[in-house]
């Protein structure tokens, strides 16, 4: 049992671990948000929450912590087409936007009022292919106003919805049709009924003029 033993292995070694959590804290930082499994997704948020916190500061104190978590001040790739990249004749990158100078100028600034709980974590209604592990989106906040809009479990209630009115219109198109061949044929016995009253009627006049002659 692993009694006091806090984090998660993830089934990999140490060094292997924490470079994946590098990796997803740049691509976080990077594109505001990212989809994985929900365990590295809380594995993950405590550096993330870290570096921010760090950044906060803004000193050059604050920039080393960051490079130091990170590894080494990272070239932001937001797309190939993106027109701030320099690349070598190899295709090499030379130089770009560094991640550091975007946590620190620009995403640190939004959470200055905010003491923690910079990322949240939305739960989707898939699972991975292979080993069915729950996904998820690690997201900043602020980013979901930017970014695509990601709900959770998919909502029935407005199928559910369409699908009853859709049956209630039925089914009155259905009694609508079924009434108009029983007014049509009531009509009908009226018309047959008010032909005969009128022929009795006629007949009774040439009676009482026979009579009267």
């Amino acid at each position: 049992m692993r009694h006091r033993m806090a984090g998660r292995k993830l089934g990999r070694n140490t060094p292997h671990r924490k470079a994946m959590w590098r990796n997803m804290a740049v691509s976080l930082f990077t594109h505001g948000q990212i989809t994985t499994t929900l365990p590295k997704a809380k594995s993950v948020r405590p550096l993330v929450e870290r570096i921010i916190t760090a950044a906060k500061k803004g000193d050059i104190v604050a920039r080393r912590r960051i490079t130091a978590m990170l590894g080494r001040d990272r070239i932001m790739v937001r797309s190939e087409e993106d027109e701030s990249l320099e690349r070598n004749k190899y295709g090499e990158l030379k130089s770009g936007p560094k991640i550091v100078k975007t946590i620190v100028d620009d995403i640190a600034p939004r959470f200055q009022d905010r003491e923690g709980g910079y990322t949240r974590i939305i739960r989707l209604d898939k699972h991975r292919i292979g080993d069915a592990s729950q996904l998820c989106v690690l997201q900043l906040l602020g980013e979901e106003e930017e970014g695509p809009q990601i709900s959770g479990r998919y909502s029935r209630r407005r199928d559910k919805a369409n699908k009853r009115m859709t049956f209630a219109a039925g089914l009155r198109k259905g009694d609508a049709a079924e009434e108009a061949p029983a007014e049509a044929a009531a009509e009908e016995v009226a018309e047959a009924a008010v032909e005969a009253t009128e022929e009795a009627a006629e007949t009774k006049a040439e009676d009482e003029k026979k009579d009267e002659a």
